[in-house]
């Protein structure tokens, strides 16, 4: 199997989220108001399965393999801009956080940041999906034998395997912080 499908199956997920933050952001329109729940779970979601899981497979794992190899200069220019775009990802996900923290302070300024914030989301991943997979995957493929596609298909799984250990830690280092 091509160690591109994973990726794309995961996209798959992602869009679903996408179409939701999508719905909500035309609720905060019609309402001037948001969950603050909501954006709770968004960012959970953008950035422990968008950004974690999925961007670090890309990057650590499917990225960096295609970094040891002779790509073109068009091949590695792209995949330039999709690591620098994961990162404007994460950045737009740390002012949609830092906002909603604002917006539950009773900062009403906040949710123009917030709408901007998943309206940049909602236009951002579709765009950024279809690069990797119409452009980006099907062109470096060819840079992979058989053999490394399935290392990198079991890379892939050791990766996942460590998730929700790493989540978890991260959730108590984080506790543990805001109670000294």
């Amino acid at each position: 199997m091509d160690a591109s499908v994973p990726l794309a199956e995961e996209h798959r997920l992602i869009e679903r989220m996408i179409a939701i933050f999508a719905k909500e952001l035309r609720q905060i329109e019609a309402t001037n108001k948001v969950d603050p729940h909501f954006v709770d779970m968004a960012f959970d979601f953008i950035c422990m399965y968008a950004d974690r899981a999925h961007h670090g497979k890309e990057e650590e794992i499917y990225f960096k393999a295609l970094d040891a190899k002779d790509l073109t200069p068009q091949d590695r220019q792209t995949m330039d801009e999709l690591i620098h775009e994961h990162s404007l990802g994460r950045k737009l996900t740390a002012a949609l956080v830092e906002a909603n923290k604002r917006y539950r302070s009773g900062d009403k300024t906040a949710l123009a940041i917030i709408s901007n914030s998943l309206r940049t989301l909602v236009t951002f991943y579709p765009r950024h999906i279809e690069k990797e997979e119409k452009h980006f995957f099907p062109g470096v493929a060819k840079y992979f034998s058989p053999e490394e596609q399935q290392n990198l298909l079991s890379a892939y799984q050791d990766f996942d395997s460590r998730l929700i250990h790493e989540k978890y830690l991260l959730t108590i280092e984080h506790l543990e912080h805001e109670m000294k």
